[in-house]
């Protein structure tokens, strides 16, 4: 309702308007309450107008408060075949969807094509269904059906979208980095990448489905997945490989991706010791980038290794002492007061014509946790060694790597027999490095500065494992190439509009706890009157309409009100 003010050439009148549709949909006004005429009540009211405009408020609140009285039968069935529960949750992520632009940049491909299905819909509806109910291409397609907006394509139609999105992947990529921006500063300067793959079950090589080398240690075709990361965990890039591709190969391609098509061209590359070839780091030593990476102690020439593991030469943050770890190691005390902290040395070397700091790290903390493992490991060994259990080696950080193996021909016998024990050279070999680590840079910034950014490369490994475990990326139930690299992109394009989720609600919250508060938010459509929301009103829930700006959680929510809340969703 509102406050409608006539004015003519002797009188000015008061009214309370209130807008509805009449019976052939047409939006339209009818007058409420006369409240008079100015004459008439500014003998009442110091200013009519302000007084006019307060009953009108006081009108509004009264009609959002009133009570509703919905008629619900014991005696009456359910209508057969007829939709009463609808998926809600989902209008949190259209909010971001819509907030990225990527509306407009699906408008945008649409453009260049002559599809008549709409590829907005369909990529939002792949998106929130691989985040709130990951699984096939069909089954997306029946939970989109129970939105409070359904689909308005066929499923053969997402099947069509999806070679569409593949020939897109690098142009909706650089668009998306590029309204992000809207979104607020990125945090872009440094960029973290990394390397996993997924493996499919099937017995034999299929188009970029290889044989290679698998994180999960299965004899399977795989594929790989290069992903570039900002400082904030929020994806920038990503691309799909077949599963033989040697990962070291992988980043600079993406990486020229970025400069040309994303117009960045001055960053941080920040990678673990399995992309740190020299091919690379001469790649990104440049004016206008530069690389952080980790150097692996054990692979380094006999006398950087013995500088690295001296005990000698060691500093803390802020402090100008000079300390030894046997000393430190050597004492309860001084274990305990630094058992948090974290040492370092710093040398320079030109290795492979690059002009490279090598910062070395110690963590008592860090190596009392290694050990801890270990010895774990030891036990296993142990026991499978006098339980005679199957002792073949699987991986390189399996336990049995402890157990040796001896032949042995007892006196007057010919045969010989398998002795098995434990390798204590190995053992002893391996604690050598217990609590060490080392990183690799062009930069000439502290210590400090660089094992604060190093630190930040556990993010790119939650992304994967968030796509991996929560949005359940694999399997991935299509087959053909661009298919399975259009699978990846719904799965990058989540996992952006996820993490952007997680920063709107201040990182307060789990992945777990955001995926399962979406998941509950339903609610129960009844005829005439509305929705009524069916989930718990938590600290989840208050926080997510807080950081929306907008409420799902009356008792209930009339269809007008409905209305309104997805047309906001949709508005930047």
């Amino acid at each position: 309702m509102h406050l409608n003010i006539v004015k003519s050439k002797n009188a000015k009148q008061f009214y309370v308007l209130e807008g509805y549709r009449n019976e052939k949909g047409v939006s339209t006004t009818r007058i409420v309450r006369k409240l008079g005429t100015y004459d008439e009540l500014i003998k009442e009211h110091e200013d009519p107008e302000a007084w006019a405009r307060e009953v009108v408020a006081q009108m509004n609140r009264e009609a959002a408060s009133q009570t509703v009285m919905i008629p619900f039968s014991p005696d009456l069935l359910l209508e057969k075949g007829k939709q009463n529960i609808f998926e809600g949750g989902y209008i949190f992520l259209q909010k971001i969807f819509y907030q990225l632009h990527l509306d407009y940049i699906c408008k945008k491909i649409e453009d260049r094509y002559e599809f008549k299905y709409d590829l907005r819909q369909i990529l939002a509806h792949l998106i929130y269904g691989r985040i709130l109910e990951p699984s096939s291409k069909l089954s997306t397609y029946e939970y989109a059906s129970k939105l409070l907006e359904g689909p308005s394509y066929e499923l053969s139609d997402v099947y069509r979208a999806l070679d569409v999105l593949c020939d897109e992947k690098d142009y909706i990529q650089s668009q998306l980095y590029k309204f992000s921006k809207e979104m607020g500063k990125r945090n872009d300067a440094v960029l973290y990448y990394d390397c996993t793959n997924y493996y499919f079950e099937i017995e034999q090589e299929d188009g970029i489905k290889k044989y290679g080398k698998s994180k999960e240690n299965r004899p399977l075709p795989i594929v790989e997945m290069g992903l570039f990361m900002d400082g904030d965990g929020i994806p920038l890039a990503f691309n799909i490989h077949s599963g033989n591709t040697n990962e070291q190969k992988t980043l600079q391609p993406l990486e020229k991706q970025i400069i040309e098509d994303f117009d960045h061209a001055k960053f941080i590359v920040c990678t673990d010791a399995g992309l740190s070839s020299a091919a690379n780091k001469r790649f990104n030593d440049r004016e206008s980038r530069a690389f952080i990476t980790t150097q692996s102690i054990k692979k380094m020439k006999a006398f950087q290794k013995e500088w690295a593991l001296s005990p000698d030469g060691w500093h803390l943050p802020g402090e100008k002492r000079v300390f030894n770890l046997n000393e430190i190691l050597s004492s309860e005390k001084l274990r305990a007061k630094y058992y948090e902290w974290i040492f370092y040395k710093e040398e320079w070397y030109n290795e492979n014509n690059i002009e490279q700091k090598y910062i070395a790290t110690f963590s008592i903390k860090y190596m009392d946790y290694q050990r801890s493992i270990r010895n774990e490991q030891i036990a296993r060994a142990e026991k499978a060694i006098v339980s005679t259990a199957k002792l073949d080696r699987t991986r390189q950080s399996d336990y049995k790597r402890f157990i040796t193996k001896m032949s042995v021909t007892k006196e007057g016998e010919v045969a010989q027999s398998n002795v098995y024990l434990l390798n204590e050279n190995l053992i002893n070999e391996e604690e050598r490095y217990d609590g060490f680590y080392c990183v690799a840079t062009n930069l000439d910034e502290p210590a400090e500065v660089i094992i604060r950014i190093n630190k930040g490369r556990w993010e790119i490994e939650e992304c994967f494992r968030i796509m991996k475990h929560e949005f359940k990326a694999r399997p991935v139930y299509v087959r053909k190439d661009n298919r399975i690299t259009a699978h990846f992109l719904t799965c990058f394009l989540s996992l952006a509009v996820f993490r952007y989720i997680e920063k709107k609600l201040g990182n307060r919250f789990t992945c777990e706890e955001i995926v399962t508060g979406l998941k509950q938010i339903r609610f129960l459509y009844k005829d005439n009157y509305g929705y009524i929301p069916a989930y718990d009103r938590t600290e989840f829930t208050d926080a997510l309409h807080s950081a929306f700006g907008f409420r799902t959680d009356y008792e209930l929510l009339t269809k007008k009100t409905m209305r309104n809340i997805l047309t906001s969703t949709k508005k930047r």
